[in-house]
């Protein structure tokens, strides 16, 4: 019997100590629509899929949330500060996806999900929760099936207009080099 795709997800991030323990720190904070996204789970999986011993995250802990009242940066900061005095060994980065929009030059989105469907990659526009049952719910706009092939696909916003974005970022993190098996865009 094969597993589901968020069920292995779900397996990989409760077995990684450190991720869980993350998405603990993050919901205690109690913020609405509130994901740790990106690297975070990405790599995880890449580094699974590949036999890898498990690893703390490689860049920055990408936690977002969406609140349309509180969206002003300085609240970001203010959350990261929270946190790194709860967990200073992790590198964290906070963003509203309310105002995100701004940023990226795309219409206002509606939620965190709606947000990473703007992300440059369909492999990292995946995000976890850890629910009040102790267990974990996963965001995936643009479904699981890049993650878990695995493959670099790049969003529709990447896939032309800001294509100089996506390729750019896939020389950058190395991702070829460091996992193999990962296909790359055509």
């Amino acid at each position: 019997m094969r597993m589901s795709a968020s069920v292995s997800l779900a397996e990989i991030i409760r077995n990684d100590a450190l991720r869980w323990e993350a998405l603990e720190v993050v919901r205690s904070l109690a913020l609405p629509d509130c994901w740790i996204g990106a690297g975070f789970v990405r790599d995880a999986v890449w580094d699974h899929l590949h036999g890898l011993p498990i690893q703390p995250p490689a860049g920055d802990v990408d936690v977002i949330w969406f609140d349309g009242s509180r969206a002003h940066p300085d609240v970001d900061k203010a959350i990261e500060k929270r946190l790194r005095k709860k967990r200073p060994d992790l590198d964290w980065s906070v963003k509203n996806q309310a105002r995100m929009h701004l940023r990226n030059g795309d219409l206002p989105y509606s939620s965190s999900a709606n947000a990473m469907t703007a992300w440059p990659e369909t492999a990292t526009a995946v995000a976890v929760r850890r629910t009040n049952h102790d267990t974990l719910e996963v965001s995936a706009p643009l479904g699981l099936e890049d993650l878990f092939k695995p493959r670099l696909v790049p969003t529709a916003p990447f896939a032309v207009r800001k294509r100089d974005i996506f390729d750019g970022r896939v020389r950058e993190k190395e991702w070829l080099t460091r996992y193999p098996m990962l296909r790359a865009p055509e």
